[in-house]
């Protein structure tokens, strides 16, 4: 379980994200809405620290994973973001062939001292995403030659080949065409079984249809959270209910 406490975030002299507060459950898929520019991508890259990597930035607050401040000194940010696995918007395969994709990640983390056990593993990795019947002959061919639907998959696999216990997507199907994001929605609704899957989404006939728990968020703040079925059917705040009814986007 995530759990976020008084969550402030500071880019410069800019209040991106203001007190938040919100606790994501554990294998469920939740997802974050509200309208362009409400912070949902600062505060899924706060999850992983991936926003220390912005220019004068600066955090408050504490991000509980599993019971330890992720936001701490003392917190291991290597192994908090092989615990947390991102896939972003666009597909960002590595130059190297599509084994070498998976298997980059267990190499670095020196997951595996036997050359056929990182064969085995890369191949399930492959296979829960549906791209080993797809590549067959091909998996030691460049990753380039994928399509962008086939890329992505890829990349959930890289993500999931570390064994994270919590999965983020960032708009992780707005590039793909129809058919290539309804595989990917599938795959996450599959893997929340063993996952926590964390997804920023503009889509909310996408989060009606796959989101366990919503997070709404306007202007850096979280107004809103709960059960898809409580925030989507019965929403409380005003601005949920503006923001559902399609009042602003």
């Amino acid at each position: 379980m995530i759990e976020i406490q008084n969550l402030n975030v500071y880019i410069k002299d800019n209040h991106i994200l203001k007190n938040v507060n919100v606790t994501l459950p554990e294998k469920q898929i939740t997802c974050i809405i509200g309208p362009s520019g409400c912070g949902k991508s600062t505060l899924l890259r706060t999850l992983n620290r991936l926003i220390d990597t912005t220019e004068e930035v600066r955090l408050e607050g504490r991000i509980m994973v599993d019971g330890q401040d992720s936001l701490g000194h003392d917190a291991e940010v290597t192994e908090l973001r092989r615990k947390i696995g991102l896939v972003s918007q666009r597909p960002c395969p590595l130059p190297m062939s599509i084994f070498d994709n998976v298997a980059y990640g267990c190499r670095i983390n020196k997951m595996f001292k036997k050359r056929r056990e990182l064969i085995y593993h890369v191949r399930q990795n492959l296979r829960a995403v549906g791209l080993l019947d797809e590549i067959k002959g091909r998996i030691r061919t460049p990753a380039a030659r994928l399509s962008i639907g086939q890329q992505q998959r890829l990349c959930l696999a890289r993500s999931l080949a570390v064994q994270p216990a919590y999965i983020l997507a960032d708009e992780a199907t707005s590039a793909l065409d129809p058919i290539s994001a309804k595989t990917v929605e599938d795959l996450f609704v599959k893997l929340k079984e063993e996952y926590s899957i964390i997804m920023v989404t503009h889509t909310l006939r996408q989060a009606l249809r796959i989101a366990d728990n919503v997070v709404f968020m306007y202007l850096g703040e979280i107004i809103e959270s709960g059960p898809a079925e409580q925030v989507f059917h019965h929403p409380q705040h005003e601005l949920t209910q503006k923001y559902l009814a399609g009042a602003f986007s």
